[in-house]
């Protein structure tokens, strides 16, 4: 693979803050920077806007890994959880 267009892999995390204060950390899977700039611009606005949640902030660490596909449902439960 051409170093150009090769990026290294980390592992991530995402804290999620609700308008009323709450919040929940959740663990990304390890990705690459594209990777996650399409997570944050893609999945996480369509689960937000699906669970009807509007004003959630984000910050974004590095973390422990976890498996993609437990994220989305964690990520899910978490917004899902805090609509009212």
């Amino acid at each position: 693979m051409n170093p150009e267009t090769q990026q290294s892999e980390s592992p991530y995390c995402v804290k999620i803050e609700i308008e009323t204060g709450q919040s929940a950390t959740v663990p990304i899977a390890v990705m690459t920077p594209k990777q996650l700039e399409v997570f944050l611009t893609s999945e996480f606005n369509r689960l937000a806007q699906e669970a009807g949640v509007k004003g959630v902030r984000i910050h974004v660490e590095r973390a422990v890994a976890a498996d993609y596909e437990q994220v989305l449902r964690e990520v899910t439960a978490c917004l899902s959880s805090r609509r009212h």
